[in-house]
């Protein structure tokens, strides 16, 4: 079907239930980022296929509200579907619950599976304040019927201790610790990536991340892993012993429902539906999890992991950049952005612990750089041409740990001054969020202004996080810590990975970002301390050369210009030994110390 023609199924369902409204967020029932496929309802009903988005449908409009990392895809994408695109970043751009009251109607349904419990709350308490109410109610299965994927089915695998760091039991002793804290006695458990880390267990249901599609109620003389029953190892994990019990995974609900006492969860994480199971009789206690908070900070383990996968991805980097300069476009050959995303996986396949990429590499040539999510489909995607400026956002997954990393490149012809100036305030930046130094306590939002103070000053900005959290061979993506302007209460603490990446998009000439990833590590003592605070810093993890023909050094500090260099020295003096010589040869021309009269 055509969209024009779901909506019209859409609406007619509508009709039988009485609804005015009907919501379909991009979501499915574990709040993944990345989800499979069957869960892709909001994609299959408009076309659209960014990473964020929710469509709402009326009798008379359809609209779809998403953030600014999608408009210029949104705007491609929703060509011809009838569905309005709602700018959500743009401040005179009204909530769902907002437009929803101002459009009037009776009732307005959802699918509870697919909204956390907070977010149910929170839209039931705005719509029921406009005499709305809220029913769930699962349209879109009867209409997705033909086609549909079903739900992955692949055995998982037990993940290593060596890689781990820390084995079943203590985590699971530290979980029900946490628990006690809260008087609970069970907790309810959706998060794919806190079950993968908890039970040390990796799987391939979701692409780029490497999850089990699995329910955990987790009390403190059981551990239960709902889990369909094809996906059960043959071999046995060695960690677990008799630790673990495992059910079928439509079993969870029935399982709720037979709880006693407190049960924890955590209203961001847990879906409606698995927190309406939970006895009336329970007490229930909303919290954030404490899993999220035990992952974030990576064990000595972990980070050594983090260290191997960064050598092992700048390995590949190397590779590639060489073959993208020296032989890309030798002979008359023809390259696009998708087939260079391609040649940059195949060199990070040659890794020997890589297992898949952390994300859809986004290869964005010129213009489509702008596009802070861009995704380069075979048959739309831009010819690259060794001229112009080209952004490369992309990662891997290894068992060693995840990367994720930005550069861009000039890949030929004269450079505009424009150009090199926007850079040059990206890399700054950059640098700044690096280098600076901060008392334990302190929250990425106090620290997101250090990196945009130079495009700021130039009267540009983004709109997009400046850093992110990331998992330890699980979402490139992961909370609670990140740098960005929301007003996050959780303080950076030692062992947190995040994310550096400011940026600067100009709508149809380039896209300009800069990405590593670095880790929060105690900072050195100072002869000038006047209290006995413990101050932090970042360690950079990762490691690969800057595009340095892109930087305007007019714009430059004499320290920028050394941590460049240092940065740089490193890079060669861990890399080069395990290039071959011609790489090697390579890279030294790339890290060559800059001496730059300022």
């Amino acid at each position: 079907m055509k969209v024009i023609e779901k909506l019209a199924a859409l609406r007619s369902s509508m009709r039988e239930q009485g609804l005015s409204a009907y919501i379909v967020p991009g979501a499915d029932p574990h709040a993944s980022e990345y989800m499979a496929a069957h869960w892709m309802e909001m994609s299959w009903l408009s076309g659209f296929k960014g990473e964020t988005g929710t469509v709402v449908v009326t009798m008379d409009k359809a609209l779809l509200w998403t953030d600014s990392r999608y408009y210029l895809q949104a705007d491609i994408e929703l060509k011809d579907s009838t569905i309005g695109l709602m700018r959500e970043s743009d401040i005179d751009c009204p909530t769902i619950a907002e437009w929803l009251v101002a459009q009037g109607g009776a009732l307005v349904g959802l699918n509870p599976e697919m909204y956390s419990v907070n977010a149910f709350r929170a839209l039931k308490e705005q719509l029921g304040e406009a005499g709305i109410g809220v029913q769930s109610v699962d349209l879109i299965k009867p209409l997705w019927a033909e086609g549909r994927p079903a739900i992955p089915q692949a055995p998982f695998y037990e993940f290593e201790v060596g890689y781990a760091g820390e084995d079943v039991a203590s985590k699971l002793a530290r979980v029900r610790e946490a628990m006690r804290q809260k008087n609970a006695n069970a907790m309810v458990i959706s998060a794919l990536d806190e079950i993968a880390w908890l039970l040390n267990i990796r799987g391939k249901d979701v692409e780029y991340n490497p999850l089990v599609i699995s329910y955990v109620v987790l009390e403190q003389d059981r551990c239960t892993l709902f889990v369909a029953p094809e996906k059960v190892p043959s071999v046995a994990h060695s960690q677990w012993g008799e630790q673990v019990a495992i059910q079928g995974y439509e079993e969870v609900f029935g399982y709720i429902r037979q709880l006693q006492g407190t049960v924890l969860y955590d209203g961001a994480r847990v879906n409606e539906a698995l927190f309406e199971a939970i006895p009336e009789a329970c007490r229930k206690v909303n919290a954030q999890s404490p899993i999220m908070v035990m992952k974030a900070k990576k064990n000595a383990v972990e980070l050594e992991g983090e260290h191997i996968a960064m050598r092992e991805d700048a390995v590949a980097l190397t590779r590639f950049f060489r073959w993208l300069e020296d032989e890309a476009f030798a002979n008359g050959q023809t390259q696009t952005e998708c087939t260079i995303a391609d040649k940059l996986h195949d060199f990070r396949a040659m890794g020997k612990h890589f297992t898949d990429e952390s994300f859809g590499t986004i290869a964005g040539y010129k213009g489509n750089g702008a596009i802070v999510h861009y995704s380069a489909e075979p048959a739309t995607c831009a010819t690259v041409r060794p001229e112009g400026m080209l952004l490369l956002d992309s990662g891997g997954q290894y068992l060693d740990g995840t990367t994720d990393i930005t550069r861009t490149v000039w890949l030929g012809g004269e450079i505009p001054a424009q150009a090199k100036r926007d850079y040059t305030y990206v890399l700054k930046g950059h640098i700044a969020l690096q280098q600076v130094r901060f008392p334990r306590g302190t929250r990425g939002n106090q620290l997101d202004a250090l990196a945009k103070q130079y495009m700021w000053a130039a009267g540009i900005t983004y709109g997009h996080g400046t850093g992110h959290g990331v998992g330890h061979f699980l979402g490139c993506h992961e909370g609670p810590q990140n740098v960005r302007t929301d007003n996050n209460p959780t303080a950076l603490e030692v062992g947190h990975v995040i994310s550096d990446e400011p940026g600067i998009y100009r709508t149809g000439e380039w896209g300009i970002r800069t990405e590593n990833l670095i880790t929060v590590v105690p900072a050195p003592a100072t002869e000038a301390a006047t209290t006995n605070d413990q101050f932090l810093t970042f360690e950079t993890l990762t490691l690969c050369f800057y595009d340095t023909q892109l930087i305007d050094f007019s714009l430059m500090t004499a320290d920028e210009i050394a941590w460049l260099n240092a940065y740089h020295a490193r890079v060669y003096a861990e890399i080069a030994p395990l290039l071959s010589a011609e790489d090697a040869a390579f890279l030294a021309g790339k890290c060559k110390a800059l001496n730059v009269k300022l």
